[in-house]
Formats: structure tokens, C-alpha cells, sequence
């Protein structure tokens, strides 16, 4: 199954808000931490190690070239 790179998440303005407002009134740690712990509880819900190799790869290639 490849990732899924299509907008897929039901009603994406609530999410956004949701997880916006989840973070609010931590501190970055704690920010850091509470996401760090969402993407490891979303990798193993999603479990195929070949979308999860790619969705890391993706990120990361994101990351990098809007870093510059």
C-alpha cells in the first residue's frame, strides 16, 4: 500500500484547530514531546513499515529543502 499523499482527513480545519489547541499552554518541550508521541501512536496504528519508510523520507526531503 503506498502513502496515501491525497488529502484524506475529514473536516481538516477542526483537526487543525484540534491538535493547534492540544499544544496550547505547553511549554516547546512539552510541545516536542506531545508530538513526538502523536507520530509514534500514528505509526503504529498505520503499521506498514514500507508508508511509514516513505512518509519518513518525504518529511525529511520537505524539511531539507524548505530549510534553505
Amino acid at each position: 500500500m503506498p502513502l496515501n499523499r491525497q488529502p484524506n482527513i475529514a473536516e481538516p480545519d477542526a483537526f487543525y484547530e484540534e491538535l493547534i489547541d492540544a499544544q496550547r499552554d505547553l511549554s516547546d518541550e512539552q510541545a516536542d514531546r506531545f508530538l513526538a508521541k502523536l507520530v509514534l501512536m500514528l505509526a503504529n496504528h498505520v503499521g506498514d513499515r514500507a508508508v511509514l519508510s516513505e512518509a519518513i523520507a518525504l518529511a525529511r526531503a520537505n524539511t531539507l529543502a524548505t530549510a534553505a
